[in-house]
């Protein structure tokens, strides 16, 4: 491949932006609990592209014909992302790698080498010299096949910081595009960060050629820190992968880093190309494709990152978004700043989320209904709209119906999923009904609007569990839209279908306690 007659690289002194190259598909899908088939990896590479990213890190080509095939996929349909894939300094892995790529509008092979010590004597026996050797003969070969090619010493960090100037500047020599100095066991500090890569670039040779990148892991929980730190020191690119996920504790995580140079632009004076309102659909995204969950206080994108159920912090946001908030839900691609109701939360926030769902008590009916909420709260972890709605009129928020469900069955037979629920309501009536769908829960959905006779529109659908083990509880949320407004309702069982029926239930009772009349408009695909 000729090198000269494509696409420039980009400048590295282009100081004033920072490159992300995401690994989420290289080093955090190889991560136990992690994996994602050929098609998931596609999809992700995909919603990768559209978020920003200068630099995809698909996969390890000489690990297996999957991982080759992966990553030979996504070099042939990313349009605007350099593909990256990884190789350690040797010729058949470079070889292997080139092949992957060799569809990609722009590529970049990524060579590997161990460089410190204990590296050097347990895993390679090399001396340095050898080592120097095998960076320039891997990094030249390289240069042959690809757009660009990046060095990483891996375990940089426990390095000696001569030897290490050594190594890079003979990558640099041989024609390496991107050094990067990796803190592979998450064991340094912010400082050593700093101070690392102040030293590297004074003494590499040909240090302005060049782009330095860091790549921290998560350890002892600095990794984003420590990225930080280098990006202070002068580095144009940092590794990191979506929701922070890699090998052992993770990798730093692409959102925190994205969100922490734009929020505080004017201290770290660079920014990124990242389309920043994509952050949260990508997290989502890729628990979705993996199955993992991200934790609820997890920064940027858990789901308690704009949520606020304390009294003293629900009054200042109410008052003002940057009493508690530094940076907008919108800016990340969350909708809205959630005010939780539960046992912290005081009289305004119970207020506003009333006044939101139609209610406008006035001051004696507020102490009461404060009052009632209170003794609830301490019963329950979070409140739902349903128990506020019972507690505005006057009901007991602990109580079901209308609706209850008698009977639930649903099944899967060669694609074609069916459902039918049998309900019983306060009158003394029952309804029974049946239905297919895309998929089990989509066909109950249509089986209880069916029964009820209430038509409503799903607008959102989550799952999470709340327990843990082989029986472990899943909780459904459902947002539905019903003439003309939001309606929110959850439910909790060891079987999903049950637990999505439960939400959609309890959606079907709120309406219809709030307008006692039943419908008979014609049943909506919820």
């Amino acid at each position: 491949m000729n090198r000269d007659t494509d696409v420039a690289v980009a400048q590295p002194n282009d100081a004033d932006r920072v490159r992300i190259f995401d690994t989420t598909l290289r080093d955090g899908e190889q991560a136990p609990g992690f994996s994602m088939d050929r098609r998931a990896k596609l999809r992700m590479a995909q919603a990768l592209e559209a978020l920003g990213v200068d630099v995809l890190e698909a996969g390890f080509p000489q690990a297996s014909p999957d991982d080759f095939a992966a990553v030979s996929e996504i070099a042939r349909t990313l349009k605007t992302t350099t593909v990256c894939g990884l190789a350690r300094c040797q010729d058949g892995d470079i070889d292997t790698t080139a092949r992957a790529l060799e569809k990609a509008q722009r590529s970049r092979i990524h060579v590997f080498l161990s460089t410190s010590p204990l590296h050097r004597e347990h895993k390679l026996r090399m001396s340095k010299a050898q080592v120097v050797d095998a960076a320039i003969k891997a990094v030249e070969r390289a240069v042959q096949l690809c757009h660009e090619v990046e060095f990483s010493a891996e375990d940089a960090l426990r390095t000696e910081p001569d030897f290490l100037a050594e190594v890079f500047s003979a990558a640099v020599a041989a024609g390496a595009t991107t050094l990067n100095a990796p803190d592979t066991v998450g064991y340094t500090t912010p400082a050593e960060m700093i101070e690392l890569f102040t030293y590297l670039r004074a003494h590499v040779q040909g240090a302005e050629k060049v782009i330095f990148s860091s790549h921290c892991h998560d350890d002892l929980g600095m990794a984003v820190a420590n990225s930080m730190a280098a990006i202070s020191a002068g580095a144009r690119q940092v590794e990191c992968t979506i929701n922070g996920i890699g090998e052992r504790a993770g990798n730093a995580a692409l959102e925190e880093i994205v969100m922490a140079l734009k929020v505080r632009a004017p201290h770290f004076g660079v920014d990124t190309r990242i389309d920043t309102r994509r952050l949260y659909p990508t997290s989502r995204l890729l628990t979705q494709l993996t199955g993992q969950a991200v934790p609820r206080n997890k920064a940027i994108v858990g789901e308690n990152a704009f949520a606020h159920e304390s009294g003293i912090h629900q009054h200042g946001m109410l008052k003002h978004r940057g009493t508690y908030e530094i940076m907008r839900p919108q800016d990340v691609g969350i909708a809205e700043t959630k005010l939780v109701l539960g046992k912290h939360s005081g009289r305004a926030a119970l207020r506003q989320r009333l006044e939101a769902l139609g209610h406008a008590p006035d001051e004696a009916a507020m102490e009461d209904i404060l009052a009632r909420f209170k003794t609830l709260a301490d019963k329950k972890r979070e409140i739902h709209d349903e128990d506020l709605e019972a507690l505005a009129l006057g009901q007991d928020p602990q109580a079901t119906g209308p609706w209850r469900i008698v009977q639930l069955n649903s099944s899967t037979h060669q694609g074609s999923a069916s459902a039918s629920v049998k309900l019983a309501h306060d009158d003394g009536h029952e309804a029974s009904e049946a239905a297919i769908g895309d998929g089990p829960v989509d066909a109950v959905l249509r089986a209880i609007e069916r029964a009820t006779g209430h038509a409503v529109e799903l607008t959102d659908f989550s799952v999470r569990a709340v327990s843990e083990g082989g029986d472990a509880q899943g909780q459904a949320k459902l947002t539905a839209r019903h003439a003309g407004r939001d309606w929110r309702g959850h439910g909790i069982s060891t079987d999903i279908v049950e637990a999505t029926a439960l939400a959609a239930l309890a959606i079907v009772n709120r309406i219809e306690r709030q307008a006692p009349v039943r419908e008979t408009a014609a049943v909506a695909h919820l």
